[in-house]
């Protein structure tokens, strides 16, 4: 663990020989960090028992193999949005990569396009969009956080849709930052010359305000509503995902808003403490939008088995965070790709094992005690 006289490492250019796994990764990626960047990364909301959830929720729930199924010719393959993925693992919107490796959201760029990964690119970047459009080898989504007024927040979608971005995700759970306690402690602030370079001067500064007045009277003015997200949906060209839904009624209100994708999602735990973890309720969801529509889920995937059971309880593909920031703290592009390389070979393995040939095979049947 770096101290004040043992700064961070640099980012190797190689993988490290006892990197085996994505828990591998949070373990070197400390070496690679300072306290500050570590409390914004790993922080949750208040005392963080959502974000410990997501993960644990993964771990009650069993898998049940059906060995003798025939998988042969199996594979991972999937169509979202009308684009092929070789796999269902994306990489999710993280602000501020710069923090954590020198070349920020470019790096990640080039490792998710090694591995054929969509990327959800965060409006909380630091590098230009259509920077990071032109590195691009796989399919690329924007994060859009409401800018405060429709006609900001358009401007920011029609760079996106310029750049050649294939999907628009607005995240709705975050319109004031959460409690988070951990960077509190540690005086976090952002380091000079990391900035979210696509959107205006000062623009969401707001987020980080607490108390009162301050939320109530200033900060949720700016807010979206649902006749904002209905007004979205009917102005980009893109298709809307919602991202940040937990309640089943506002998959319900979503689906009727025309919204056509949501990512179940707590924020990682990094918002409001105490919510449910997300594969929790993804299948209440599922139940409300019907088997069709495309859903994700967000929050506590740290191996192939997580992706499994995610799959198999209704999700149509997953966001990745934590993991691949590790990987990119620790070895930049090569960590990321790498990072993927063994989510999806995990994947391969546990639908071997369990007896399913495709993700279209994947239902609760394989799981002995679904929430």
């Amino acid at each position: 663990m770096p101290s004040a006289d043992q700064p961070p490492l640099p980012p190797v250019d190689r993988i490290p020989s006892d990197v085996v796994a994505a828990d591998d990764y949070r373990q070197a990626a400390r070496r690679h960090l300072d306290d500050n960047a570590w409390a914004y990364l790993q922080g949750g909301a208040a005392d963080e028992l959502t974000l410990d959830d997501n993960v644990e929720a993964f771990r009650q729930i069993h898998l049940l193999p059906q060995p003798l199924n025939d998988v042969r010719g199996g594979h991972t393959r999937l169509r979202l949005f009308g684009r092929d993925y070789a796999h269902p693992i994306l990489l999710a919107p993280v602000a501020y990569q710069r923090l954590f490796h020198p070349a920020g959201e470019m790096a990640t760029v080039l490792g998710a396009g090694a591995m054929q990964a969509g990327m959800v690119v965060s409006s909380l970047a630091t590098c230009r969009l259509e920077e990071i459009a032109a590195q691009a080898e796989a399919p690329l989504w924007f994060q859009l956080y409401w800018q405060g007024s429709r006609a900001a927040s358009l401007e920011l979608v029609r760079r996106a849709e310029a750049a050649g971005y294939a999907v628009l995700v607005l995240t709705v759970d975050a319109a004031v930052f959460g409690v988070r306690n951990r960077e509190q402690r540690a005086g976090f602030a952002l380091p000079a010359g990391i900035a979210a370079v696509n959107l205006a001067a000062g623009a969401n500064a707001g987020l980080s305000g607490t108390g009162g007045a301050n939320v109530f009277d200033r900060l949720m003015t700016t807010a979206p509503h649902w006749d904002d997200v209905a007004w979205l949906v009917e102005h980009s060209r893109l298709p809307v995902v919602l991202k940040g839904i937990l309640h089943p009624q506002d998959a319900r209100r979503a689906v009727e808003a025309g919204v056509q994708g949501l990512v179940v999602s707590n924020h990682g735990g990094r918002t409001l403490d105490t919510t449910p973890a997300s594969i929790d309720i993804l299948p209440a969801i599922k139940t409300v939008v019907g088997a069709d529509f495309p859903l994700l889920l967000d929050g506590g995937i740290r191996r192939g088995s997580d992706i499994f059971k995610a799959l198999a309880l209704g999700a149509s593909a997953v966001l990745v965070g934590r993991p691949y920031v590790h990987a990119l703290a620790t070895a930049g592009a090569l960590g990321v790709a790498h990072l993927l390389r063994l989510l999806r070979e995990e994947l391969e393995i546990t639908m071997a094992l369990c007896g399913a040939r495709d993700l279209a095979a994947l239902d609760a049947q394989f799981l002995l005690n679904p929430p």
